[in-house]
């Protein structure tokens, strides 16, 4: 079934308009790892989930449906690719500011663990017959969610 010029026009509206609220909520979030400041991105993950969660399923359905499009105005058509491109651009930039951020925590956990290792480790004694003592100590590390 073919929808209606102004349907498939206003459905492309709204896909438009969702994609680039998205667009913007997302490149906010990695300018905000960038910065290295996390924790500014943590006030949009609610609207950025509830938000991805349309944007996936509405593109499901035009994929798998694109006669709800077809009709629609060539330039609103062009409207939605690019603003789809844009989307594709900053999720590829927030995937590079998410990678760097995760890098950094695991090497600032590897060094630490490292430390207390080095810390405990047990010294060896002096003469022939000197053995070093095994710790049997467990030894845990607490991470603060927020950092």
């Amino acid at each position: 079934m073919v929808q209606s010029t102004d349907a498939a026009g206003e459905r492309i509206s709204q896909m438009v308009a969702l994609t680039e609220r998205l667009t913007e909520l997302i490149a906010a979030e990695a300018l905000a790892f960038e910065s290295h400041r996390p924790q500014d991105a943590a006030s949009l993950v609610e609207e950025t989930s509830r938000l991805a969660n349309i944007y996936r399923y509405e593109s499901a359905r035009i994929r798998s449906n694109p006669d709800l499009i077809a009709s629609a105005p060539t330039e609103e058509r062009t409207r939605l690719v690019r603003a789809t491109e844009a989307f594709d651009a900053v999720l590829a930039r927030q995937g590079r500011a998410l990678e760097a951020a995760r890098t950094v925590t695991e090497g600032l956990v590897q060094a630490i663990a490292n430390e207390i290792a080095a810390q405990r480790s047990p010294g060896v004694g002096y003469g022939p017959d000197a053995e070093a003592q095994a710790l049997n100590l467990a030894t845990s590390i607490t991470l603060n969610q927020r950092a």
